[in-house]
């Protein structure tokens, strides 16, 4: 017990020290999920350990931080954090190669700040932990994105700026535009969200599928995505990355798999609601039908679709769709 609330402790003076404005107590109790009280002790504790525990005043509240930060030992990693990282980097390298490699370079930092001493130490333990885990291969096929492409394209979202593409989409050939980017969404393919740069900020951003960019430019021109623009919610707008009208959906779960249905996110957004008669409702709100009648194949005989007839009629074309692959 004792070494648990030490650790906590540490837990506690790591989010101090990351943060630049400072944390307020009910901010400390949410990271560290413990009640106000229980947090006021830890920060009095913390007091003691570290005098550099600067307090900030906010009204009508207040703030603290650590604004010289903390020692190596403090922060030093350890071997179920560094097998995470590893794990994570593996998971990117087909979806997302550029981030996977900036992984494996922060994974060679992180070593590299480490004693050898402390490095044999956990080499075994990490080791023993990527053997008792696999990452599943993802099935079916997906494009190839050209990590040069992408690197050229969060350049440019970092930069801000406007980024000039060749695009192959549809019949003629690539045609040259300029885009403003806003943003870069990883499912089956990576797409760039962005608008053309003619077009007025109010027109919704359009998707751009980044393994048919070639010989991208950033240009010296203002970009970014507009105030109030946030990637997760448009992302969440629809099942999977295609972008359409939301709709209201609702699927009955069956009783007998309303319990393995109630652990499952359908969507970030979902409720679930459980009837008299033992089945489970799940309600949510979104576009991108047919990638949704797809994913609920692996739910065939646990669920039926109750709203909206779209729904209904996207997964009928999905069965039909599908009896195409069965030769007779």
């Amino acid at each position: 017990m004792r070494h648990e609330k030490s650790a906590r402790l540490v837990e506690l003076a790591r989010h101090l020290a990351a943060t630049t404005y400072g944390l307020t107590l009910d901010e400390m109790a949410e990271k560290l999920d413990v009640k106000r009280r229980t947090i006021e002790r830890m920060r009095d504790q913390l007091v003691m350990m570290y005098p550099d525990l600067e307090e900030i005043s906010d009204p009508p509240t207040k703030r603290w931080r650590l604004p010289k930060g903390l020692d190596s030992f403090t922060l030093a990693p350890t071997s179920e954090e560094m097998a995470a990282l590893s794990t994570g980097q593996k998971q990117l390298e087909r979806s997302n190669p550029q981030a996977a490699d900036a992984l494996a370079r922060l994974e060679t930092k992180m070593l590299s700040a480490l004693k050898s001493n402390v490095k044999r130490r956990m080499a075994t333990d990490i080791e023993a932990l990527m053997q008792a885990e696999a990452i599943a291969v993802q099935p079916g096929p997906r494009a190839s994105v050209d990590k040069d492409v992408l690197q050229v394209l969060r350049d440019a979202l970092l930069a801000l700026k406007q980024v000039r593409v060749h695009y192959s989409g549809g019949s003629g050939g690539p045609r040259q535009r300029d885009l403003i980017p806003y943003g870069i969404l990883f499912g089956g393919e990576a797409y760039l969200i962005a608008r053309e740069a003619h077009t007025d900020e109010a027109i919704a951003p359009r998707m751009w599928r980044i393994d048919r960019i070639s010989q991208p430019l950033m240009l010296d021109l203002p970009g970014g995505a507009p105030e109030g623009f946030e990637l997760q919610a448009y992302s969440e707008r629809s099942f999977g990355v295609y972008q359409e009208d939301t709709v209201n959906v609702c699927l009955r779960v069956f009783p007998d798999f309303a319990d393995e249905a109630s652990r499952w996110v359908f969507h970030p957004q979902q409720s679930l609601e459980r009837l008299e008669d033992g089945a489970l409702l799940v309600r949510l709100h979104g576009g991108g039908l047919n990638e949704l009648a797809w994913s609920l194949f692996r739910w065939g005989g646990k669920l039926e679709i109750l709203e909206p007839p779209a729904l209904k009629r996207a997964m009928a074309n999905a069965l039909d769709l599908a009896s195409t692959m069965i030769k007779p």
